[in-house]
């Protein structure tokens, strides 16, 4: 009778587990709408609460791990919906795979949250939630991991007090003020012990917001830069390539007059070495010469004087070229090469993963710019593509003297989803941590230029638009708190994480207590 009863009671169970595994992934998902195309900036702050409340809800730690993981795979998918048409099915289990680096999570949020959580436990709940959710962000922004795309700190591009806190310790600082204030919503709201704890957590997550926005002056500009952004815009069919490379030398000839400091194209805007080939070096030349200011174009090709693919930021003067050259360094995963080709090389039959792996370049590389009476300009710091997304690369620019960072990409792929406007967003960010303008230039859109407090000058160039954009940029030589000391958060993360658990082990919190007793339930024997 036992055995029958256990037994028929498992599939209701089953049915609530799966239940509340899909009730994770929406909850995982909800994030996505704090970043461009939605933009919705204010939802960042109240986006996990949800997830939260389901993970401190959880009756064990597995199913709290569960709920972490599930979350994870939502918040993955949710985030990186628009690379559904290169990764296809394939996008399913690599969301799958990034999950689980919320398992953990999830047991942290339930050892702090879970229950009535005493005053110093949810005290500690408010540094340590965010500082784990910081640790996911760090190991999730490895290259072979994707990249540090959807940092939940990105989502706040367009605020100032985001921007001034960018500055002193980079987007990581953005994404543990984010983090907290959701920490701080769910012990006001869910928790009735430790209230007091959460409405500190919202005045000290304000205190340090407003120290931000009025104490973290913009950086001091020091001079000014004139540059060109030219997008072609869409151009399909065999012959696209050579058509819209028409179409970049007739937009930079109608700049012609306009007394430019550098004109910039987009990520694969060339498909052919021109150091190999002296015709095509001449018409680059000739039109640097035409509009009397070097030409940054970015080549797509085999290297004249090595083997292999690569792409490349070449400066084209106009007596030729100058000789500097950049080859990207962080390469896109199944874009632009395949990991372990010998193993995953079958996935080139399915998507748009690279059919030829691209070769990396090995060291980051500054440019000068010609100034006028043979002076020297500018000196400036390229990335190519995706490696805009990491901040530790553009400070290293920065640090190497870079006062220009200038971004050439490509997202004609992606054309008609939110990676566009996400990938131009990341350009505001490396400004404000930098102190530095910040240059994003494509082929297709969405082109677009910020100030050194991160602020964009001028309209961006969308999607739909084939046409140049001229800006003036004030430039800055002064030295921001996260280019000064780097990714101090994250250190910071990671002691208060082994200190928390440390503090746990050693029993230095008092165990949640637990939540409200239900009536006794009446058995046939009572």
């Amino acid at each position: 009778m036992r055995s029958a009863v256990s037994g028929s009671g498992r599939g209701p169970v089953r049915r609530s587990g799966g239940v509340r595994s899909l009730l994770a992934v929406g909850c995982g998902a909800l994030p996505a709408l704090a970043f461009p195309a939605p933009g919705l900036w204010w939802w960042a702050y109240l986006a996990l609460v949800p997830w939260l409340l389901l993970i401190r809800s959880a009756p064990g730690a597995r199913r709290a791990g569960l709920d972490g993981w599930f979350g994870g795979v939502g918040f993955v998918l949710a985030v990186h919906h628009w690379l559904l048409p290169s990764l296809h099915v394939f996008l399913l289990p690599l969301a799958a795979l990034l999950g689980l680096l919320w398992l953990p999570w999830g047991w942290l949020v339930r050892s702090l949250l879970g229950g009535v959580p005493s005053p110093s436990r949810a005290a500690a709940a408010l540094l340590a939630v965010p500082s784990g959710w910081l640790l996911i962000e760090l190991v999730r922004s490895w290259e072979g991991l994707g990249g540090p795309w959807g940092l939940l700190g990105a989502s706040q591009w367009e605020v100032p007090a985001a921007l001034r806190l960018a500055s002193v310790g980079g987007v990581w600082l953005v994404s543990l003020l984010v983090v907290a204030v959701n920490t701080a919503v769910v012990l006001l709201v869910a928790v009735p012990g430790p209230r007091a704890v959460g409405v500190a957590g919202l005045v000290a997550c304000a205190l340090v917001a407003g120290t931000a926005a009025w104490g973290v002056g913009t950086p001091a500009e020091s001079g000014s830069v004139r540059v060109a952004l030219v997008q072609p815009g869409v151009f399909g069919g065999p012959d696209g390539p050579e058509r819209r490379l028409a179409r970049a030398e007739e937009l930079t000839r109608s700049l012609a007059g306009q007394r430019l400091d550098l004109v910039v194209w987009g990520e694969s805007g060339v498909g052919v070495d021109p150091a190999g080939r002296p015709e095509l070096a001449a018409r680059l030349t000739a039109l640097a010469r035409a509009v009397d200011a070097p030409l940054l174009v970015n080549v797509d090709a085999r290297r004249a004087d090595r083997p292999g693919i690569f792409k490349s930021a070449v400066l084209v003067g106009p007596t030729g070229l100058t000789g500097e050259r950049y080859d990207k360094m962080r390469l896109v995963p199944f874009g632009e090469y395949v990991p372990a080709r010998a193993v995953l090389g079958w996935v080139t039959s399915f998507g748009k993963a690279a059919q030829e792996d691209r070769r990396r370049g090995t060291e980051p590389v500054v440019m000068t710019l010609p100034g006028p009476g043979g002076d020297e300009g500018p000196r400036v710091g390229p990335l190519v593509c995706f490696e805009s997304a990491f901040p530790d690369m553009s400070r290293r620019l920065v640090r190497d003297g870079a006062g220009l960072l200038v971004v050439q990409s490509s997202t004609s792929t992606f054309q008609e989803s939110w990676a566009p406007a996400q990938h131009a967003s990341l350009a505001a960010l490396r400004a404000a941590e930098t102190g530095r303008p910040v240059v994003h230039a494509t082929l297709t859109g969405v082109s677009a230029a910020y100030g050194p407090d991160g602020r964009r000058i001028g309209p961006a160039l969308g999607t739909d638009a084939s046409a140049v954009a001229v800006r003036e940029l004030p430039l800055s030589v002064a030295t921001t708190g996260y280019v000064r000391w780097g990714d101090w958060p994250l250190y910071g993360a990671l002691a208060v994480v082994g200190a928390v658990c440390a503090a746990e082990g050693a029993g230095a919190f008092r165990r949640p207590g637990p939540g409200p007793r239900a009536r006794r339930a009446r058995t046939v024997r009572g």
